[in-house]
């Protein structure tokens, strides 16, 4: 029985990242490719016993695909971010910049991540009300009745919603060009000034949202997560995978922390996320599964499993100023970004401990 939890779990995280991943398609990013970011991930979690697996985001994926003047250029700023990322967990510095912010400004930072999350659903609801609000409403039942498992809540809405928009006919996803199996073909990096300066912007971002969501998803799985080590082999992946034209493959706040075994379903998850990909049948999947189908468990998990803890811890600090700096980092992560809030938070941190602004 637990077996088959940490499979269903690892399915669906699979079928959560489906829509992310015809996303990194339809920006110009190669699936198969990204197949062997998923393979150092699975090794890198297996070997370290890591609870936090690495999968599409698609905040990532976006800006990625939105910055310079060629896809090899996106390439490239991907393939030197992820380079700069290994070398900071390497280093040691993501648990230095962790324990430095401190437990009010991460925290503070993770309900900020929670809002993003809820506002994602809501959007995804006025996309496609059908699908979002089957999606919410199977989501709030599946959660709060059947024990508050995210394993369910994720399998069931997103089967359900994936259900009602093919009995309404709906057209699921534009076609994406199909890939041969197999088949990869080196990207060789290019270096100007805009690929350094968008190999920054991807590393403050990915900062961010290592120590976002490697917290979070350990904190599901009831452990800590070793962020440089989930930085390490986050980096090393987004390189790997970007050298033959694929797309980044980062820290997500996984439903497999919340199976029995949280290791396991992770590897599960990314084993079955690279064979999709290297066999070029994401296409065909995404066929099935609207990405709309994932509003309700982002509903579940942003405001219900990681806002309302995390809010209570970023307002229970005794240091002067706290609650302000609580709150301005809750407020910052949500409007702009993860790093952006977290940055927010040290320096308004910073100002109150040395008495200026108290």
């Amino acid at each position: 029985m637990e077996f088959l939890q940490d499979l269903l779990a690892a399915i669906g995280v699979v079928l959560n990242g489906i829509p992310q991943g015809l996303l990194a398609a339809s920006l110009g990013f190669a699936s198969v490719p990204t197949a062997l970011g998923f393979i150092v991930g699975a090794i890198a979690c297996f070997s370290l016993g890591s609870v936090a697996p690495i999968s599409f985001q698609a905040e990532t994926i976006v800006l990625a695909g939105s910055m310079g003047k060629s896809m090899k250029e996106r390439f490239s700023m991907i393939f030197f971010a992820g380079i700069l990322m290994a070398v900071l967990g390497g280093l040691g510095l993501l648990s230095t910049i962790s324990n430095f912010a401190g437990q009010v400004v991460l925290s503070g930072m993770m309900a900020g991540v929670g809002l993003v999350l809820a506002k994602l659903s809501l959007d995804m609801v006025k996309e496609n009300r059908l699908v979002g609000a089957i999606s919410m409403v199977t989501a709030i039942i599946v959660y709060f009745f059947m024990g508050k498992n995210l394993v369910y809540t994720i399998v069931i809405s997103l089967v359900v919603s994936s259900i009602a928009a093919k009995v309404a006919h709906q057209e699921i996803t534009s076609m994406i060009p199909s890939e041969r199996p197999f088949k990869l073909t080196l990207s060789k990096p290019v270096f100007n000034i805009s690929v350094l300066r968008g190999a920054l912007v991807l590393a403050c971002l990915t900062i961010g949202a290592n120590i976002a969501f490697g917290n979070i998803t350990g904190g599901i799985a009831g452990t800590t997560q070793n962020i440089d080590h989930l930085t390490i082999y986050s980096g090393i992946a987004d390189s790997i995978s970007a050298l033959f034209g694929g797309a980044p493959v980062e820290a997500i706040i996984s439903a497999t922390a919340s199976a029995p075994h949280a290791v396991t379903s992770g590897v599960i998850m990314m084993v079955i996320m690279a064979a999709i990909l290297f066999t070029g049948l994401l296409p065909k999947i995404g066929k099935f599964v609207p990405s709309q189908s994932i509003a309700g468990f982002l509903l579940i998990l942003g405001a219900v499993v990681t806002f309302p803890g995390d809010a209570a811890i970023a307002f229970s600090g005794t240091n002067p100023g706290d609650s302000i700096v609580g709150g301005v980092t809750i407020a910052v992560t949500a409007f702009v970004d993860p790093f952006v809030g977290m940055v927010c938070g040290i320096l308004l941190k910073l100002l109150f401990a040395a008495g200026i602004g108290i």
